[in-house]
């Protein structure tokens, strides 16, 4: 199953133990991890990545739902800070639309107080005690989340919505006096045009996730391959 994982530590140096750790249980493939990083929750409430790592190779972290998740944890500073990875906002369309729990980022929030240190991460894993064991040794407090699949749904359902708002308000301007049917138009063409950006960013999403898909699973096929020659060597 694919998590979002968030592991908060006192210090940097428990931070960087749970990341080898991290490795460590990919490598057994005991987990996969897709993409993780180290960050760090500055006084200000914003977060300073300071080291990522993407396995998959899609890039930044910028529009990934790691990226939306390091952004939610700063809060309403909601600024990701780093040399090179650029600023990312968090807000709860950033989440809807990852397809990351609320209430899971909530929960880590509190804990990631100012000056403590965090691993996230975007993982496969089939089940929890591993991780929770290794990462427990190294003075880490572990919160996961299954990533969501409904993002095309929510579209949908807002556009549905929004179409019917339109329809009610084409009924209304047949009807209506000539200064009444101008201040409807303006409020369809308003209505049209975020109908046209939900379905540009629905698309845009859509190839996003496939891209995502299509990496995830190559990645867990190389994995495989590795497993299985190093099984063969071991029989040899």
């Amino acid at each position: 199953m694919d998590r979002m994982l968030v592991v908060v530590f006192d210090t940097e140096e428990e931070a960087y133990a749970g990341r080898r750790a991290l490795a460590q249980l990919d490598g057994e493939g005991s987990i996969a991890v897709y993409a993780d990083a180290v960050i760090m929750k500055n006084a200000n409430g914003s977060i300073t990545v300071k080291e990522q790592n993407d396995q998959w190779g899609l890039g930044m972290l910028a529009g990934t739902s790691l990226g939306a998740l390091i952004g939610l944890l700063g809060g309403p500073v909601g600024l990701v800070i780093g040399a090179s990875f650029g600023l990312l906002g968090g807000t709860i369309a950033d989440a809807r639309d990852a397809g990351i729990d609320v209430d899971f980022v909530d929960d880590a929030s509190r804990e990631l107080l100012p000056g403590k240190y965090a691993l996230v991460a975007e993982i496969s894993e089939d089940w929890t005690t591993p991780l929770d064991q290794s990462m427990e040794a190294v003075g880490g407090k572990v919160f996961r989340r299954a990533l969501s699949e409904v993002k095309q749904t929510l579209h949908e359902a807002d556009v549905a919505a929004m179409k019917a708002d339109m329809a009610q308000m084409k009924a209304e301007q047949a009807k209506a006096s000539a200064d009444r049917k101008a201040k409807l138009q303006a409020k369809i063409d308003q209505l049209d045009a975020k109908i046209k950006g939900h379905l540009e960013k629905a698309e845009q999403q859509r190839t996003t996730a496939e891209r995502e898909a299509k990496a995830k699973a190559e990645l867990l096929n190389a994995k495989a391959a590795t497993m299985q020659r190093h099984a063969a060597e071991i029989h040899v």
